[in-house]
C-alpha cells in the first residue's frame, strides 16, 4: 500500500472514473474524502469503503462554489489534519452547437471543470506548501476528442484550459515539492458515455463496437484503467513527473 496514511480529496467521486479513482486510492492505504454534487452517490461509496476497513468520508460539494469547497477542506482538516493528494475529477459535458448554446450551458462547463479545479487547488495547496509535499492530478480530456465529435466547444475549451492550468501550476508549485499533472482519458466505458451514445440514437453494444474498431487496443477503456494511472501519479514512484498531460485512451 504505497499511499498509506496519505489524505486524498477526490471530486466527482460518486460514480464512474471518480469512483474508481477513490476506490483505488483507498485500496492503496489513503484516507479518502469523496466529494460529489450528488450526496447519495458519495455517501454510498464512503459507506462501502468503510465496510472494507478503509477510512472515507463523504461530502456534497459543488466545486464551482467557493464556499462549498472552503467548507469541505475545513472539514477534512478537522478530521484528518491535512491534505496530501488532490484529484480534480468533477466535470460536465454539454453536446450543444454554439448557435443553440445558452449562457448557462457555457457557464456550467467552465464553472465545474475550470473554476472548480482552481477552487480546489486554492484550498489544497496551502497544506501542501506548508508540508513541502503534494500531488495534484487534474482529469481533463483529449482535445479534440478522438471520435471527432462536434458540438463540444464548451467541453473542449474547459479541458484545454485545464491542460494549460496544469502546466503553469506545475512550475509555480514545483519549488515546494508538489507535482501537478493531468490525465486525459478517452473511450472510457462509463455511464456518462453510454447515456451520450443513447442520446445519439445508438445502442450501447453498437457504440462499443464502433468505438473499439477505432482504438489501437481494440477495446474501450475502463474507469479502473484511468485509476491505475492516477494512482501512479499520486505515489512517490512519480516524484519526478510533473507538468505532464497523460492520455489514457488506448491509442497513440
Amino acid at each position: 500500500m504505497n499511499l498509506e496514511n496519505k489524505i486524498a480529496v477526490v471530486t466527482g467521486a460518486g460514480r464512474g472514473i471518480g469512483k474508481a479513482i477513490a476506490t483505488r486510492l483507498a485500496d492503496e492505504g489513503a484516507k479518502v474524502a469523496i466529494c460529489d454534487i450528488e450526496s447519495a452517490y458519495a455517501e454510498n461509496l464512503a459507506e462501502k469503503l468503510r465496510k472494507t476497513r478503509h477510512e472515507a468520508i463523504a461530502f456534497e460539494v459543488d466545486v464551482g462554489n467557493w464556499s462549498d469547497v472552503d467548507q469541505m477542506f475545513t472539514a477534512v482538516e478537522k478530521k484528518w489534519g491535512s491534505v496530501h493528494i488532490l484529484i480534480n475529477n468533477a466535470g460536465v459535458r454539454h453536446d450543444i452547437p454554439v448557435h443553440m448554446m445558452a449562457e448557462k450551458d457555457w457557464d456550467s462547463a467552465i464553472s465545474v471543470q475550470l473554476k472548480g479545479c482552481f477552487n480546489c487547488v486554492h484550498f489544497a495547496q496551502k497544506y501542501m506548501v506548508t508540508q513541502k509535499y503534494g500531488r495534484i492530478i487534474n482529469v481533463s480530456s483529449p482535445v479534440p476528442a478522438s471520435l471527432g465529435e462536434n458540438k463540444q466547444t464548451a467541453y473542449a475549451a474547459s479541458n484545454a484550459a485545464i491542460d494549460g492550468f496544469t502546466k503553469a501550476l506545475a512550475l509555480e508549485l514545483g519549488p515546494f515539492n508538489i507535482t501537478v499533472n493531468a490525465v486525459a482519458p478517452d473511450y472510457i466505458d462509463t455511464e456518462l458515455l453510454r447515456s451520450i451514445a443513447k442520446e445519439g440514437g445508438m445502442y450501447v453494444d453498437d457504440f462499443r463496437k464502433f468505438a473499439s474498431a477505432r482504438i489501437a487496443l481494440r477495446r474501450m477503456g475502463t474507469p479502473e484503467d484511468v485509476a491505475g494511472v492516477v494512482q501512479f501519479l499520486a505515489s512517490d514512484d512519480a516524484a519526478f513527473v510533473t507538468g505532464q498531460i497523460i492520455h489514457v485512451k488506448g491509442n497513440p
